[in-house]
């Protein structure tokens, strides 16, 4: 375990809507155990010595949030969002570098509660070293297929280097404030943090993490990731 000194402030976007859930509210409101996803995901985060605070980064018309436990823990700062991922972040950003002098900061997606504290230590400890930052990612093991525009097989991709890019992503402070505010004023979308820190023509470090640290996106997802809190209980 990574030495108990809290010292890195984690950012979770939560202002998304997660229509693709279909379901009547979005996704990181959805409940497992009587909890939300937000909660589980925020509270695995917070259970981790090196992690000082939690900035959640809120859609300005939220009713669920403040029904929550969280709400009431001074740890956890709410803040509003933009309408991309990338104008939230830089949202939580705005708060940490005002607010605080955390020289890192990592990012973790509101609807990912399995995460593990072995990966985030791996995380922290790979990032700690590294000139860029890392992110926690899980090797391709399917056959990847390239479609055409009429959605038959194009051809079959090479897997080798291929990689699924997870969260946490952990980068300097000043370093992803500055990589997201240049991408978002020459128009770029980025769907990641890492994404940002490569448009500038950084190149972060992959971190193995387990497979198990899913992304609730469709309805099944939430099934999942109940066995999988239910087995790592504890």
């Amino acid at each position: 375990m990574i030495q108990a000194t809290a010292s890195i402030f984690a950012i979770v976007p939560a202002a998304g809507l997660g229509r693709r859930m279909k379901t009547e509210r979005p996704k990181q409101y959805l409940l497992i155990h009587n909890k939300s996803v937000l909660e589980h995901t925020v509270n695995k985060l917070l259970q981790h010595p090196k992690i000082a605070k939690v900035i959640v980064v809120l859609n300005d018309k939220d009713p669920y949030y403040p029904h929550l436990s969280i709400a009431d823990n001074k740890r956890v700062i709410p803040v509003l969002g933009g309408t991309e991922r990338s104008e939230s972040v830089l949202s939580g950003l705005t708060y940490v570098r005002d607010n605080e002098k955390a020289e890192w900061v990592m990012v973790h997606d509101a609807a990912r509660p399995c995460v593990n504290d072995r990966d985030i230590d791996k995380l922290i400890e790979v990032s700690l070293k590294h000139q860029v930052g890392g992110v926690l990612a899980s090797p391709v093991r399917d056959t990847m297929k390239r479609a055409n525009s009429v959605g038959n097989i194009e051809s079959t991709v090479d897997r080798e280097s291929l990689w699924h890019a997870l969260t946490p992503q952990m980068f300097r402070t000043e370093h992803l404030n500055a990589a997201l505010n240049k991408a978002l004023s020459e128009g770029v979308n980025v769907t990641d943090e890492a994404s940002a820190m490569e448009w500038v023509g950084l190149s972060p470090a992959l971190v193995q993490g387990s497979a198990e640290n899913i992304k609730i996106t469709q309805p099944e997802d939430l099934a999942l990731a109940e066995f999988y809190l239910n087995r790592n209980k504890g």
